[in-house]
Formats: C-alpha cells, structure tokens, sequence
C-alpha cells in the first residue's frame, strides 16, 4: 500500500464566471425605467497552501482531480451574482509546482505560502454597465469567461540541512534514529529506505534538521532505482554527509569505490539553476559499523586516504553510539555557518531598481498563415481572446459591439495593412477557435427599431442638428434663394424686352 507520494499531477478545473444579465427595469408609472441587469459573480479559484502539518501528497495520489465553484448569475434590480468560493489544497512545505513540460510555477518552501494555481474566470458585465449615453437600452450582456483548465505536476523536495547519502543498507537510517527522535523502520537484512526521514538534531545550541533518503546506486543520475527520488530531496540541503558501510559483505566493494560512486552521480545530476552543484556543497564522512572489529580496522586504513582528498572523517556506529557527538557538533557547525551567510545576504543593501517607462505595448498579435483557400487572419492576445469568450454570437448587437471593440483596439487597421479584404478568414485565438469571414463594416439589427444600433427613440434621443449640419443647410438655403432671385432677374429681362418690341410694330403702323 502506498504511504508516501512525492510527485503527482494534479487535473484542475477552476469556476466559471457568472453571465450577466438583460434586464429592464419596470415600475408602475416608469414603463421605461432603464436597464438594470447586475454583473455575474467570479469563479473560486484553486489555491495551494504550504501546510507544515501535511507531509506527503498521498491525498493527491488518489484524487487528483480537483474543481472548484462557479460564480452565479447576475440578476435584475441591478444584483450582482454570487463569486464562486476558492478551493484551497494543502502541500507539505518545499513543494515545488511545475507545468506538464517542467517550467517552474512556484516553489513553496515557506510555511502559510499560497500560490493561486488556478484561476477563476471572471464574471460578465450586465446590460445595465454597458449602457451609454448613446447606447441607453443595451439588449446584451456579457457572458462570464472559463476558468483555468488543466494539468499541473507537485513534486515535494525535502526541506532539511543536512543530506545522509550513502549506499543501501549503509547504516543512514540507524543514524537517523540514533542521533535525533526520528524512528525509521529499519531491518536486519538489506533493503533500502522506500521514503524520506527527517529527524532533528539538538547539538549544543545549534539545532537543524537531517533527511534520510532512498539509498542511493549507480546510474541513480539517469533514473536507475529511488535516484532520481533521492537526488531530488538533496537539493535543498546545505551539507551532505556520506555514510559509508565498512563491514559489507558483498564482493567488489569498499569505502573508497563506494564513495567514488557517489560522487559520480552527485556530480552528473543538475540542480536547479540558482543553486549550488550538489558537489561545491561542504561534505563529510561517516564510517559506520566500527563496532564490527573488521570494520574498524578497515576504517583505520582506508581513513589516511580520505583525509588527503580534503575530507572531515568521523569513526561512528549506531549500534554503539560511537562518534556521534563530535558527528552532530561538526554538521552543527556547518550549519551556523551556511545559516550565517544567508542571513548576511539578506541584510546586504540591494541594488536600486530603476524603472524606466517602456513604450505602450500592443495588446494583440496577427499571423498570417496560409491555408487551402488563402490566407488566414489569426488574431492573439488577451484582450481579443476574452472579448470572443464573453460575446453571446446569438445576439446580433453583442456581435456588434465585439466588432467596434476589436476596431477600437485597431484590428481592423491592421487587418487593412497585412492585406486582408472583405470576406477573408480571420480566427481569433490560438488552434480551432472562432473563424469569421471578415466584414470591415459589421452592422446590427440589435433591435426591431430604424434607429442606429445603440440608439432607442423611445428614450428621446438627442435631436439636434450638428455645426456642420447647420452650416450645410445655410449654404444650401443661401443657394436657393440666388437661384431664386437669378430667375426672376431673367424674366423680368425678358418681359421687358419682348414689350419693347411692341411698341416699336405699332409705331410703324400708324405712318
């Protein structure tokens, strides 16, 4: 039966927004009372607790799949729907929380940390926020968006100072529970620690934690065995003691090959960058078992040589509690010290950030990909992508007010400059999303009115003729009246001339 469980993947699934809502308020009196469709509630987000108290992620092993709530729809008399409540997952301290293909999220190594893994989408606006003062009566609301959806990998690193590595059966469990209250099960025969221990050690005044992990073997770098299990719970250690068996009765090994080994996968694992190689850490020895007499005298010989490699070495054996005070005091020490320059570090003066303003960043992308039947017009960004999650494509007006927002942004314009023209396909967010066929002047029937889209004569609209409007109808009234007066110029002309001409026949007559 599986008792502890260092790494999982967890299937998350955050709340959804609430929609908002289409309302119009009525009252006895008021038949038209304005829109007052409230706003929908937030989705619960997922969050991850350090707990100190949670020590594996066992719980997660058997329910990996996790959901938190959905925010409620907005309601009418302006009611805004209920956010959905968060999920909070307690993690043992010194998690760290990957994506599927290992890029760090966060690393938990403080307790009461929170990390919001998952976030809840957000809920839609209601008619009664979208209203303008050209457009009073909004027939649409804003759809709530999804919340996160995915896979994401916890892998607990063990949070101690000091590492016991060591082949199996080497005597690190022994250890352990000799030098502090840990009780590490622990067997006559050969068998390996399956999961880490952690004891505290109380030397003198200097108190830390020691981690007793899976033993480790050759070719534990490329994943042979518990290595890469052990390896991972070394990270964080600041000092490494290896525990060398000086009474194994297996052939072809000893301290010295046992502790070249070792060596050798320490030094081909690579830590995270920002840490130390786990072999620039301060090292120890321990050689256990002295109180076997072939095993001391093995420890005498081979000791001269570890010493010449630049190696503290320490004669222990648990079985007696040989050696193991001057063991503690000694990680003690190393301990103070590494705890000492952090602390340094951190009082050390930072160095000044300088903020400099950067120029106005656009919020969308357009890539033209070609495809069977032309280019396609693939539209990314934040903005955009949520704006196509929150429009209601049933509603003629909400698809219009899509399109003057994705024209206001300047999709359009450049649309325009990559050479799209009207009815090419344009997609909006990455794989298979909302394609349209592109019209530059998109127009709504929003309502079955002949105002503008927007507008409502039922609420008395403003009427009035613009400047320009004004002095056009001037100018044209101006015109008329030139034409007018020109007219009756050219007949009054005429008339008088055509009554000249008479007068001049009757002359001729009467001689």
């Amino acid at each position: 039966m599986v008792t502890f469980v260092d790494r999982v993947t967890l299937h998350l699934r955050a709340g959804k927004g609430g929609n908002g809502c289409v309302s119009v308020h009525r009252e006895k009196f008021k038949p038209l009372g304005g829109p007052d469709g409230g706003k929908g509630g937030d989705g619960g987000d997922i969050v991850l607790v350090a707990d100190p108290q949670t020590g594996t992620l066992l719980s997660y092993h058997h329910s990996p799949h996790r959901t938190s709530q959905n925010g409620g729809f907005g309601m009418g008399d302006h009611r805004s729907g209920y956010d959905g409540e968060d999920l909070e997952l307690p993690v043992p301290v010194g998690t760290v929380v990957k994506t599927t293909d290992g890029q760090i999220l966060a690393d938990m190594v403080t307790p009461g940390e929170r990390y919001i893994v998952a976030a809840g989408g957000h809920g839609g606006l209601g008619n009664a926020a979208l209203a303008t003062p050209k457009r009073k009566a909004p027939g649409f609301a804003l759809l709530g968006t999804p919340g996160f959806e995915g896979d994401v990998v916890l892998e607990l690193k063990t949070v101690a100072d000091v590492a016991l590595v060591g082949f199996p059966s080497a005597g690190k469990s022994s250890l352990i529970a000799a030098i502090s209250s840990a009780r590490p099960k622990i067997a006559d025969y050969p068998f390996t620690t399956l999961h880490p221990n952690l004891g505290v050690v109380q030397a003198g005044d200097s108190r830390y934690t020691v981690a007793d992990v899976p033993g480790l073997i050759e070719g534990a770098s490329e994943g042979r065995g518990l290595g890469l299990q052990f390896l991972r719970h070394v990270e964080r250690c600041s000092a490494l003691l290896h525990v060398l068996d000086c009474a194994t009765l297996e052939p072809g090994r000893d301290p010295i090959s046992d502790l070249d080994v070792i060596l050798a996968e320490l030094a081909a694992y690579e830590v995270p960058e920002g840490q130390v190689p786990l072999l620039e850490r301060p090292q120890l020895i321990a050689l256990n078992k002295i109180d076997v007499p072939e095993a001391r005298e093995l420890a005498d010989f081979v000791r001269p040589e570890l010493e010449a490699r630049g190696f503290r070495v320490f004669e222990i054996s648990t079985v007696a509690h040989e050696g193991l005070r001057p063991l503690t005091f000694a990680l003690g020490e190393i301990v103070d010290a590494h705890r000492a320059e952090l602390a340094a570090a951190a009082e050390a003066p930072k160095e000044r950030v300088v903020i400099r303003p950067k120029g106005a960043k656009r919020d969308f992308e357009i890539r033209v990909e070609g495809g069977s039947y032309g280019n396609i017009y693939r539209i990314l960004g934040e903005k955009p992508v949520r704006w196509v999650q929150q429009t209601d494509f049933q509603n003629e007006e909400a698809v219009g007010y899509l399109a003057d927002r994705l024209e206001k942004l300047g999709v359009e314009d450049e649309l325009f400059r990559l050479g799209a023209v009207r009815g090419s396909t344009v997609v909006i967010g990455p794989g298979e999303s909302i394609v349209f066929d592109w019209e530059p002047q998109l127009s709504s029937a929003a309502e079955l009115i002949t105002s503008p889209r927007g507008l409502d004569s039922r609420f008395d609209p403003n009427t009035r003729r613009t400047t320009s409007e004004r002095r056009e109808r001037y100018h044209e009234r101006m015109d008329a009246k030139a034409a007018a007066r020109a007219e009756l110029e050219e007949q009054r002309l005429a008339t008088r001339a055509a009554a000249g001409e008479d007068v001049e026949e009757s002359g001729e007559d009467a001689r």
